[in-house]
């Protein structure tokens, strides 16, 4: 990690758990102080709903010329698995690129990405697609709320209209269970209480507690945002 601030940090969670409202907080921090108080510099996000969103919208290109869809079919649910682990594919793209244009990026930037999973291994799953220009950078922040409490925000972020929005995204409840209902972060923290190893890599990780919600008061979020932050520069290598 550069001396003042964290070169990576991945956020993951369950879906509406507060994640793009973390990113947003940071967004309107002030920079001298977002730097001091949580280690992040300026920084850029690699969110996967982009591409996620993205495949939709070609899909149904494809679809009104009568030609196959390729990812999804008519209701949008995902026809392989494997679509998961492209869109990481394309976070790691995304960031080599950054990486190439110039390799002295983490002086001073933050790279932010961001990723929702669920399954019995989902979140360990996609990790082990992230890139090693990556792993070795990265620290990792999870923010918890139960399956039902994901569920509850779904509901309440959603935006007619805004359906491509980061923020005011939402998906059927059908969706949320088949995909979300379950996830496997409780067994990594089980593994170890603080890292995460993925391809030899120790990534140092802490939790956001966001049940009671914090995540609508940006005192609340600053407060536990600054002891996540902490731990994890304390950890730094």
């Amino acid at each position: 990690m550069s001396n003042k601030n964290f070169p990576i940090l991945i956020i993951t969670g369950r879906p509406a758990a507060g994640k793009s409202e973390v990113i947003d907080f940071l967004k309107k921090a002030n920079p001298k102080e977002r730097l001091e108080r949580f280690h992040i510099a300026d920084f850029e996000e690699l969110d996967d709903f982009i591409y996620v969103w993205e495949s939709f919208e070609v899909d149904d290109i494809l679809s009104k010329h009568g030609k196959p869809r390729v990812w999804s079919d008519e209701k949008y649910w995902f026809k392989d698995h494997f679509t998961w682990n492209l869109y990481i594919e394309r976070i790691n793209l995304e960031y080599r690129k950054k990486l190439a244009r110039n390799p002295n990026y983490h002086e001073t930037m933050t790279s932010l990405i961001e990723f929702a999973r669920g399954g019995d291994n989902g979140i360990y799953e996609a990790l082990t697609f992230i890139h090693e220009e990556v792993l070795k950078r990265a620290a990792l922040m999870y923010i918890r709320v139960s399956y039902e409490e994901s569920v509850r925000k779904n509901h309440r972020r959603a935006r007619k209209g805004q359906e491509d929005s980061i923020l005011y995204h939402s998906l059927p409840d059908e969706k949320m269970e088949f995909y979300y209902k379950t996830n496997d972060w409780e067994k990594l923290e089980e593994r170890d209480p603080n890292y995460v190893e993925v391809k030899g890599f120790k990534i140092p990780y802490a939790v956001f507690e966001n049940e009671p919600e914090k995540t609508l008061d940006p005192a609340l979020i600053g407060k536990e945002l600054e002891r996540v932050t902490t731990k994890l520069w304390g950890m730094k290598k």
